[in-house]
């Protein structure tokens, strides 16, 4: 149902919070400092903000200092312990086992397996001229109707726009749970994101929140990435970077989207399944 007047403005000043953690995630943060941004009293902002993020202040941040960690394992040569130090812990053990929490493996595990895949990705393991590579496969997508909901706030909680479109669906049947992005990241007044469900089902038209899209068929590499979600963000960004500009493609208009094979909810995070598809086009 959508949201009251009351609870969206909640919202909107957690995400303002949020959106400083992110910022500047190795700031000390502390609590009364962000209740002044949100505007609330100290004394209530940590109920609040639980109740609105579905976690304590200082799991976000924590969240938030690791993911940073990902990038940081995927794109330096920085050893696991200068990134253990970089994101705020002060011995890598401490760091392995609050990676290891967060991502479904060790820190050492996810570096080398990003660097793989990226190196997957790259061009000099295209096969003989096709395009392809043995982690890369291209299909041609019909169109899809989608129920979605637009993602507000930073990407950190996107997570909870996924939540909340489940809560949507409760008690209808999805064929396919989907992430859509519109745009570029590095853009953000022109980047938009959503949540989608494909459904049989009709949704109840007094729920303004969700829409109604077509995702627009045609031609998309597709690789398929096994593992944490937080690994989507620097896969996507390889197979821009690295395999598309000798495929012989190259990127049309259309969203890139993220195809979940199956959910957290039911396996570990090592054990995920996403298929991640750029809309291509034949060069020239």
């Amino acid at each position: 149902m959508p949201l009251r007047p009351v609870e969206q403005n909640y919202r909107e000043r957690v995400s303002r919070v949020v959106a400083a953690i992110v910022a500047d995630p190795m700031a000390e943060h502390r609590l009364e400092d962000l209740a002044r941004l949100a505007n609330f009293s100290p004394f209530h902002f940590h109920r609040v903000y639980h109740g609105i993020a579905g976690e304590t202040v200082a799991a976000t941040v924590r969240r938030v200092r690791l993911a940073l960690a990902t990038h940081l394992l995927t794109r330096s040569d920085e050893s696991i312990t200068q990134v253990a130090l970089a994101v705020g812990y002060e011995s890598p053990q401490a760091f392995t086992r609050a990676f290891g929490q967060f991502a479904g493996q060790a820190p050492r595990e996810f570096q080398r397996q990003m660097r793989e895949a990226i190196l997957d990705a790259a061009p000099a393991l295209q096969d003989r001229g096709t395009g392809t590579s043995p982690s890369v496969r291209i299909v041609e997508r019909r169109a899809q109707p989608v129920h979605a909901l637009r993602h507000r706030g930073p990407f950190s909680t996107i997570p909870h726009t996924h939540r909340r479109l489940r809560a949507h669906a409760a008690g209808r049947a999805v064929s396919d749970w989907l992430g859509i992005s519109c745009g570029a990241p590095d853009a953000p007044s022109d980047f938009r994101y959503y949540a989608a469900a494909a459904s049989p089902d009709p949704w109840l038209v007094d729920e303004t929140e969700i829409e109604l899209l077509d995702i627009p068929g045609g031609l998309y590499a597709v690789h398929g990435l096994a593992g944490p979600y937080t690994r989507i963000n620097a896969a996507v960004h390889a197979l821009y970077a690295q395999w598309l500009p000798g495929s012989g493609y190259e990127p049309d208009d259309r969203p890139t989207l993220e195809h979940y094979l199956n959910s957290p909810r039911q396996v570990a995070p090592a054990a995920l399944r996403t298929d991640l598809l750029i809309p291509i086009r034949k060069a020239g």
